[in-house]
């Protein structure tokens, strides 16, 4: 689209993005941001965005989404240790995903919610089929390949972006929307935040997916870490998505808030 065709700034792709976005957001009134934060964005006619899904899941593929490549749950590739196939799955989920947004973009969008880079301490977790096992450098290695073969490496366009899940300390099922995990500096630095450093810092993934838990008493979603690690110290420059409803989880389930405070 040249500037002669287009209508607002936004719509310009040789304007760069910073400025695009900025435009875009400068239009929207506050029921249209709003309603943009959900997971099924509506369409903002009047200014030409059409509808979009935001999140597909993705850990072992998308054939649930319809004919599509099946790969092995996330526990058994880690039993490869390859990181070449991890970055050749991605690749291939990368891919697939392409295909089931061109179809319906509005029902299968492009950010996908995997990998699953939890730390799997407890065998009775309900989800231990998700993630790659307990180790932090293994899964490290295996799902900053998979990011970067799910997005791609060309120099300005993602395939698809990856969304790590779920940080931070996640590994258990019975109240795991109101309880807290409780971690000493150094099994935090050392063992759970080490999962997750490489795939950001190296792997490059452009979305991150907030626990449910809090972590040492405040909510993942809140955490300073999301943004004093996560963004400032290993350079994530993407966006930050919470685990299903848990923005109201802050209040109705942690009780962080009461009725009357207002979030910031």
């Amino acid at each position: 689209m040249t500037t002669n065709q287009t209508k607002y700034l936004f719509q310009d792709t040789a304007i760069d993005l910073d400025t695009r976005v900025k435009d875009l957001v400068s239009r929207l009134t506050e029921d249209e941001k709003i309603e943009s934060m959900l997971q099924y964005q509506p369409a903002v006619d009047r200014l030409g965005v059409a509808a979009y899904k935001h999140g597909t899941e993705a850990a072992h593929g998308l054939a649930w989404l319809g004919e599509a490549t099946s790969f092995p749950q996330p526990v058994g590739l880690a039993c490869t240790w390859d990181a070449d196939l991890m970055k050749e799955i991605g690749s291939v989920i990368g891919d697939e995903a392409r295909v089931f947004y061109k179809r319906n973009p509005a029902v299968n969008g492009l950010t996908l919610w995997a990998p699953t880079v939890d730390m799997e301490r407890d065998p009775r977790w309900g989800r231990n089929e998700e993630a790659y096992g307990e180790d932090p450098e293994l899964t490290a290695e295996l799902t900053t390949a998979l990011v970067k073969g799910i997005q791609g490496d060309h120099p300005k366009y993602y395939k698809a972006v990856a969304t790590l899940k779920h940080f931070l300390a996640n590994n258990n099922e019975v109240d795991r929307g109101s309880g807290s995990s409780s971690i000493d500096p150094r099994n935090m630095r050392e063992y759970y935040l080490k999962a997750f450093e490489k795939p950001f810092k190296e792997g490059g993934a452009q979305s991150m997916m907030t626990a449910y838990n809090s972590i040492n008493g405040t909510p993942a979603l809140l955490h300073p870490y999301v943004n004093e690690i996560v963004r400032d110290e290993w350079g994530m420059d993407g966006f930050v998505v919470s685990d299903a409803g848990d923005v109201m989880g802050i209040k109705n389930d942690h009780k962080y808030y009461d009725s009357t405070h207002r979030v910031p």
